[in-house]
């Protein structure tokens, strides 16, 4: 608070002498019209913001944790995924059974491909709050600046990050053309539900090079979404000193590359002729 002192001369002694007297004035609150005008239009002075702002913030933080676990979600099944592709290496055999096993798991107590049709529809979910999640943030930041900058600076940070949205956007693509080509068959005109080995041999075939690159790029482009994914989730699930953010972006790195190498060896071992 500023206090000023304010003189006041006047006469009051028989002697003719002038005496002063001061007064403490607070000079820091406005008065009057200012004050509310500075309270703004229908609103006093003094008054509390509308909890308008404060939702908004919970419901931001609420998002972003929704982006994370499901991200955690999708990760964990990319993994499990890939282990299962791993199997061709170990002969026809071996991953046919693997293929077969998983339209049995969960019985006698659920009748058969429920159990698949059930992880199917848990990873739809969590693909669809992942997009939507995103998508809602987007454009929150964009209304929280809705006037561009008339020369944005360069914003530091890795490829991963800066190409997050489109990299999430290949993966959506891919997957719908993957399912379409490994799952039903859709668009694989040698597809044949009873022999999965045979199936994937013939989907990375070097007269389909075009699915090959789309796989290559889609698995890449999972690497950088992994990668910069995994450190914003440890980040938003409560990781923020500097040397656990160090350590969450070399687990991020390690397994991305895993991931990739791992999904990648397939494709590459048909075209070699290691698996055939």
């Amino acid at each position: 608070m500023a206090i000023e002192s304010i003189g006041f001369m006047h006469w009051t002694n028989s002697d003719g002498v002038p005496t002063v007297k001061f007064v403490a004035v607070d000079t820091s609150a406005p008065a009057g019209k200012a004050a509310r005008q500075k309270a703004g239009p229908g609103r006093p002075a003094g008054a509390r913001k509308p909890a308008v702002g404060r939702s908004s913030a919970r419901s931001t933080v609420v998002l972003k944790i929704i982006m994370a676990v499901s991200g955690i979600v999708l990760v964990g099944f990319l993994f499990a995924h890939m282990a299962g592709n791993l199997k061709i290496f170990v002969g026809q055999e071996s991953f046919d059974h693997y293929a077969h096993w998983l339209r049995e798991i969960g019985e006698p107590a659920l009748p058969p491909v429920w159990a698949l049709w059930i992880m199917r529809v848990g990873l739809l979910v969590s693909v669809i709050a992942h997009i939507v999640s995103a998508a809602v943030l987007t454009v929150r930041a964009r209304k929280a600046r809705p006037v561009r900058y008339a020369h944005r600076p360069k914003v530091q940070g890795s490829y991963a990050a800066r190409t997050m949205r489109w990299g999430g956007v290949i993966v959506f693509l891919f997957i719908i053309w993957h399912l379409l080509d490994m799952t039903t068959g859709t668009v694989h005109p040698e597809f044949d539900p009873a022999k999965p080995y045979a199936n994937v041999i013939s989907a990375f075939a070097p007269e389909r090079w075009y699915v090959t690159a789309f796989y290559v790029l889609a698995i890449l482009a999972i690497g950088f979404h992994l990668r910069h994914g995994i450190f914003s989730a440890v980040r938003t699930l409560g990781q923020q000193s500097a040397r656990g953010e160090r350590i969450a972006k070399t687990i991020a790195l390690v397994l991305s590359v895993i991931l990739v190498a791992g999904f990648l060896s397939v494709p590459f071992a048909v075209l070699t002729g290691l698996v055939s």
